[in-house]
């Protein structure tokens, strides 16, 4: 750590935001977990960020200079440590009432509306983490827990219930949102070494990015729908409208989900014809799903 003085700059600042927290009614863990979920997910999203230069940095510090070949077991064992400083700067902006208030400007305030890939609020997010490019990829990961914070903050504002199973307390962190331990992505690390490919695990045979775009897929739908729930209010076409292509829009997040969940898994090893009728659907058309994937990501 004595390689990294932001580490323990941002230790310091934390006493601070950890009191703002206090001020707020917010019990300062619970603030510090939600920081620390989102900045993890980004954390794994950041393999295919070519902006991205801070952390790769950082991390080859904390391994003594290089992480090498073992650049993986680094990325594990040294997560918490490389993204530390960013998670106290993502607690300090979700306490901040400033940019809780560009939350509810760019959902359009009184006249409700999707959230743009291009808000206000992520703008400005981007730019307290140093990273002034981050902004319309915060706000496109719909299924994480950047967004749910947003959905929690809009819906108080507008006196609208939360999903099923959940309250609006913005500080809750759904289980699903909640960052993969180090000892359980080692656990996963050793078993993919020891039988790679054997299919007999989810995590050890999908990778992370197309685990990520599932649930980024699923999650976005969720809070797509929560948001049509204030909608019904105005002129018919304007309601119609609004109802319309935001349902739309969600189903065709949830066929992209469902697409991709069964391509994951006859890649993983499931044998395709049963995967074709859990989908429902020919193993012809899987197969064709198959090849057009292909195809897509070789050019």
């Amino acid at each position: 750590m004595r390689r990294l003085p932001e580490v323990g700059a941002a230790r310091r600042r934390w006493a601070g935001v950890a009191r703002r927290a206090v001020r707020a009614g917010a019990q300062p863990e619970r603030v510090f977990a939600l920081a620390h979920a989102v900045v993890a997910r980004w954390w794994e999203q950041a393999l295919q960020w070519e902006r991205e230069k801070v952390w790769p940095r950082r991390l080859h510090q904390v391994a003594g200079g290089d992480a090498g070949g073992d650049l993986e077991w680094w990325r594990i064992v040294g997560r918490d440590a490389v993204v530390f400083p960013e998670v106290v700067a993502v607690a300090d902006v979700l306490l901040d009432p400033a940019m809780a208030q560009l939350v509810w400007v760019d959902s359009g305030a009184g006249r409700p509306r999707v959230l743009p890939v291009d808000g206000l609020f992520c703008r400005r997010l981007g730019e307290r983490v140093g990273r002034e490019w981050l902004g319309p990829l915060a706000a496109a990961d719909h299924g994480g827990p950047l967004i749910a914070w947003m959905g929690s903050v809009i819906r108080l504002r507008r006196g609208a219930g939360g999903p099923p199973g959940y309250d609006n307390d913005p500080w809750w962190l759904r289980r699903e949102h909640q960052p993969v331990t180090m000892a359980g992505q080692l656990r996963v690390l050793g078993k993919e070494k020891k039988a790679p490919g054997s299919g007999t695990m989810w995590r050890a045979v999908v990778p992370a990015e197309q685990r990520m775009r599932i649930g980024s897929l699923i999650g976005s739908a969720e809070e797509q729908l929560l948001q049509l729930r204030g909608v019904q209010s105005g002129l018919t076409a304007e309601v119609a409208r609004q109802l319309l292509q935001g349902l739309g829009h969600s189903a065709g997040l949830v066929e992209a989900a469902w697409k991709r969940t069964a391509v994951a898994a006859v890649n993983g090893g499931v044998p395709l014809e049963e995967v074709a009728r859990w989908a429902d659907m020919s193993s012809g058309t899987l197969r064709s799903m198959l090849t057009a994937g292909s195809q897509e990501e070789d050019g």
